[in-house]
């Protein structure tokens, strides 16, 4: 059987989110989480973050496979073109956009909650998918393995920064101010 590179993103994306919202509801960790990170949008920054990293790490790994002809995995092909995996995560961003911009997720019932994260996280997918392939919107050109490719990279690195300092780093820097004394 040949698995095709979309079929194997989608069943990535289900099991990632499916796993990180079993975690955060049924299991202690999910209460570590609401305890350790106190505010609603800080959380969603921090699942938005976590999404980020791990799907990064596993397209990656899906591409690297299908490069080097490792399992039963393949390219996602329309017509002899083959569509990239920054198609399906603009899909993502824009659904999940969408879904924001109409306020799902934003009430305080547990069903707005689980909405509310589950979009933070499918919007950490969606950005991983389009930033693995940042250099391909520079280039115009599949630069994916060359060292054009590092500019992919970068704007990983960048933008998974900018979301680990949205969920961790405002809350360090208040706890740090506290514990110092107060300038006189």
């Amino acid at each position: 059987m040949h698995w095709t590179g979309a079929f194997v993103l989608l069943l990535f994306a289900v099991l990632v989110t499916g796993i990180l919202l079993t975690l955060l509801h049924l299991t202690r960790l999910g209460k570590l989480v609401h305890e350790g990170i106190p505010d609603r949008p800080r959380r969603r920054m921090f699942l938005a973050a976590l999404s980020f990293f791990v799907t990064f790490a596993g397209v990656r790994l899906l591409v690297r496979c299908i490069t080097h002809h490792v399992g039963p995995f393949g390219w996602v092909m329309m017509g002899g073109r083959h569509i990239h995996h920054l198609v399906w995560g603009i899909f993502i961003l824009l659904a999940v956009g969408y879904a924001w911009m109409a306020e799902w997720g934003s009430g305080t019932s547990a069903v707005s909650i689980f909405w509310s994260r589950f979009f933070a996280i499918l919007y950490g997918v969606g950005a991983a998918l389009t930033l693995d392939e940042f250099a391909l919107w520079l280039n115009l050109a599949n630069d994916y393995w060359s060292p054009q490719g590092r500019e992919s990279i970068d704007a990983v690195i960048l933008f998974g920064a900018l979301l680990a300092a949205g969920a961790w780093g405002a809350p360090l820097f208040r706890r740090r101010q506290k514990k110092g004394s107060a300038p006189q």
